[in-house]
């Protein structure tokens, strides 16, 4: 056959292996296409409400922070780094600056202490606990205006429930949201209760997520409930302490409603923490530009703060 049909020859056994990977490379290749453009697809509206709602308002802030507007929000002039030079050298923003650290200063570490002592009372396995878990975390089921309403109520100078008190153990009122002194005291108070729901939630579930032979063997060694607590639970619980001490720092610099609703700044700017300054300047002001560089200043504030926490305290959580 091969001297009546000399130019039929088979090929080589490499070139034959050669073409049949090329050809499985093009098709892993195309289906690898199809699977990222069907996971785009499913991704494009979250893209879109991301572009739309995050992306193009930082742009805008960014553009808008180099520039003079006018009270319409129009671009009227370029002036460069003059709005972030006017800020630095302008006592509004350092106060401000103040008051949102020791705003954070009273809410952050009482909000998880409080959340911690919550959670350790309500773990033990009697009888009516679910009925505490429910009550501790009913704060989280507020909003915030309706939780400013109600503690609007509290502070109330004459008719409040706290004044109220005071006066049965012979103490004087309080002016709670009028007084320089304790306006931001009040506030805080009010942020603490408002925020121990979701602390309290996410530490239950961090001292559930303790395994119980780990406890039963201290308990069986002679140790205390608090010293179980202290030296072998809470290590495991650093993880959770960490993550709630960073989202309750960055939760504090970017608190506002409480704040507009009780007491919008005042008295004297004692409670005027970094947000409301924003919203001040931009939105009553109408100082566009002002406003979009403070609002670059806080977002590179929790930046930096966030890294110093990833820095320096995570060094000191227990990872099991």
């Amino acid at each position: 056959m091969d001297a009546q049909h000399p130019e039929l020859k088979l090929p080589a056994a490499p070139a034959v292996v050669q073409e049949t990977q090329t050809a499985h490379k093009d098709k892993l290749r195309a289906r690898r296409w199809k699977e990222g453009a069907l996971g785009y697809l499913f991704l494009a509206p979250c893209l879109v409400l991301f572009t739309i709602f995050l992306f193009y308002p930082l742009v805008k802030s960014v553009y808008l922070s180099f520039h003079l507007t006018d009270p319409r929000g129009e671009v009227a002039a370029f002036v460069g780094l003059e709005n972030y030079i006017n800020l630095a050298a302008s006592g509004q923003m350092w106060n401000s600056l103040k008051v949102t650290l020791l705003f954070a200063l009273y809410t952050v570490p009482a909000g998880i202490v409080l959340g911690l002592i919550m959670a350790g009372l309500t773990h033990a396995k009697l009888k009516g606990m679910k009925i505490f878990q429910f009550i501790f975390s009913v704060p989280l089921a507020l909003s915030v205006s309706t939780a400013s309403v109600i503690w609007v109520m509290l502070f109330h100078p004459s008719m409040g429930m706290f004044n109220y008190f005071l006066s049965k153990i012979g103490a004087g009122p309080i002016q709670w949201l009028t007084d320089p002194s304790w306006a931001l005291i009040s506030i805080s108070l009010m942020t603490v209760w408002m925020q121990s729901g979701f602390n309290y939630i996410v530490l239950l579930s961090g001292i559930q997520g303790v395994p119980e032979d780990i406890v039963e063997s201290a308990k069986i060694d002679g140790a205390g409930p608090i010293r179980t607590f202290v030296q072998i639970v809470f290590p495991l619980l650093t993880p959770t302490v960490f993550f709630l001490s960073v989202v309750s720092i960055i939760h504090a610099f970017q608190s506002f409603g409480q704040i507009h609703l009780m007491t919008k700044g005042g008295p004297a700017g004692s409670t005027e923490v970094f947000v409301y300054s924003i919203y001040k300047e931009a939105f009553i002001n109408y100082q566009f530009g002002t406003g979009s560089a403070l609002a670059l200043t806080l977002f590179a504030i929790i930046m930096i703060l966030t890294f110093i926490q990833f820095a320096v305290l995570e060094k000191k959580v227990h990872y099991q």
